[in-house]
Formats: structure tokens, C-alpha cells, sequence
């Protein structure tokens, strides 16, 4: 099976984990864009009536061409669950998120739901964390931000275009990308990064995930975050 086909496996089945009447976080990234396929097929089909909560512009525009009704999150009053992706995850169920440019909807969606479910091909497991890690800040003070993240030996990058300006998020700030060989503890970063005035939040999601689940070639595979390691 192709990495597209892993993808697609595992997006439909965590759309089936969607029940009448829910109020469902949708995603970002590659693989969410086939859970918000299967969702329209199933709100089309069946009547599947929900209400989804978006992480992102993209996200939002696709889901409501496909009949998906869209809320903003200071809209409902809860989330019953969040299907996402992830960039990046550990055998400890961290995750670096953001390679989309999400990441600050996408953890604020994630805090204020029930229960998080991501949904990833096998690729996206790893024993430890190496995939650069972005960083959303404010424009105002944003050089002096990457100089401190120079300054620790981060290695930043800040996110271009394909015209060389600087990719704005759906909040209008800019993204830094660090490229470090690997996270020893994602905690003691997270904090590090969050203490950080200008940061406004980091692509670390720790202690979030309830569920993952993985498109394997022979078949999805799905963990529970709590009792077992992942791998």
C-alpha cells in the first residue's frame, strides 16, 4: 500500500468513530482530509447530523463544501472529540504538530475536547522526536525571538513562502521552524518554550492524546494512550 493509501485507510476509520449528534474537532493535514472526506460521504448518505469545529481556514472551507455544518470553537459549549494528525509521534505519545501551519487552533481545539483521537500512517511513529519543531510567534519582536532560539543552538528557520515572505497563520503570526537532532524531553522544552515572551505557543502536544490510530499495510492498528507504549 502507498503512504496515500495508509492515510485514506486510517482517516475512514476514524471517521466512523463519529456518532449522531456529536460535536467533532476536525484537524489539519494530509490524512484529515480524508477523515473530512469520509464525514461528508456520511453526512450526505446517512444524515449523520454533527457539528464540526475547525482547526484551521483550509479545514473549515473544505468541510462546508461537503455539507459538514461548521462552528466556531466560542460556539459550542464542548467537543465530544477531535480526530487530528500529527506530524511526528513518540513511543511516550508526544507529538510535534504544526507542520500545516495549525497549531495554535489546533491545540486550542485539542484542550477543550472530551477525548483526542490522532490518525497517522506508520511513518509518523518514531522513538524519539526529531522532526523540526515549529514555533508560532508574534511579528512584533519576532528577530529577537529568533536570535534567542540562535543564541541555545535551535537552529531556526522561519517558514517562507514560495515567494520568500513569511508564512502567516490563520491568527496572522509568523512561524519558526527549529531544527534540533532530537527532543530528549519534550516537557522540559515545552516549558522552556511557553516561558518565552513573544512565543505564543509551540507544535509540542503532550499529555493530549487519548487514542491513536495507525495505518499499516497489513491493516489499522489502534492504541490506547494511557496503559501501553507506542511502537
Amino acid at each position: 500500500m502507498t503512504t496515500d493509501e495508509l492515510k485514506k485507510a486510517a482517516g475512514y476509520y476514524a471517521a466512523n468513530l463519529v456518532t449522531n449528534n456529536m460535536v467533532v474537532g476536525i484537524g489539519s493535514g494530509s490524512t484529515i482530509a480524508y477523515v473530512i472526506e469520509a464525514l461528508g460521504k456520511r453526512v450526505a448518505e446517512e444524515g449523520l447530523q454533527i457539528i464540526g469545529v475547525a482547526t484551521s481556514d483550509k479545514t473549515r472551507r473544505t468541510a462546508a463544501h461537503l455539507g459538514i455544518p461548521i462552528y466556531n470553537v466560542d460556539d459550542v459549549d464542548h467537543i465530544d472529540l477531535t480526530i487530528d494528525g500529527a506530524d511526528e509521534i513518540d513511543q511516550a505519545f508526544a507529538a510535534i504538530k504544526g507542520g500545516g501551519a495549525a497549531l495554535l487552533w489546533e491545540k486550542i481545539v485539542a484542550i477543550n475536547s472530551t477525548k483526542n483521537v490522532w490518525v497517522v500512517d506508520e511513518t509518523k511513529l518514531s522513538p524519539k522526536l526529531t522532526h523540526f519543531l515549529p514555533v508560532e510567534v508574534i511579528p512584533y519582536g519576532s528577530d529577537q525571538v529568533f536570535r534567542r532560539f540562535e543564541n541555545r543552538g535551535y537552529h531556526p528557520t522561519w517558514r517562507l513562502d514560495q515567494n520568500g515572505n513569511p508564512v502567516r497563520t490563520d491568527s496572522a503570526n509568523y512561524l519558526i521552524d527549529l531544527h534540533l537532532d532530537h527532543i530528549e524531553d519534550p516537557f522540559v522544552l515545552g516549558r522552556e518554550l511557553t516561558s518565552m515572551v513573544g512565543v505564543v505557543e509551540h507544535g509540542l502536544f503532550l499529555d493530549i492524546v487519548d487514542e491513536v490510530i495507525v495505518g499499516r499495510p497489513d491493516g489499522i492498528e489502534v492504541f490506547n494512550a494511557h496503559p501501553e507504549p507506542l511502537i
